[in-house]
């Protein structure tokens, strides 16, 4: 592996209602502490100009998932994985959150 990060993925769009999402995924050289893959990543989704859905790897908190004001730990296993498990979260809240107009 090289000695420099390697982005992998950085995307961002807002949908058809004014929501933001930003993926941004780099191969590390060395693991983030206290994670033992090389990526360090940031997902998330605002609604409203808030953070409703968010997963990243901070350095001393390892994997983890914002949902709204909680962390929940999250179980890295790949990129595809982290990306779809994103995806159906924010698909989880918009269907607990948003009501019919």
């Amino acid at each position: 592996m090289k000695n420099k990060a390697c982005l992998v993925v950085r995307d961002k769009w807002i949908d058809s209602s004014g929501n933001l999402f930003e993926l941004v995924i780099w191969q590390v050289p060395r693991p983030v502490p206290p994670a033992k893959h090389h990526y360090k990543y940031r997902l998330v989704y605002v609604r409203d100009g808030k953070r409703v859905i968010g997963f990243d790897n901070e350095r001393g908190k390892g994997d983890h998932m914002h949902r709204g004001d909680f962390q929940i730990p999250y179980n890295f296993h790949s990129i595809e994985k982290l990306v779809n498990d994103f995806l159906k979260e924010v698909q989880r809240w918009e269907s607990s959150n948003v009501r019919s107009r």
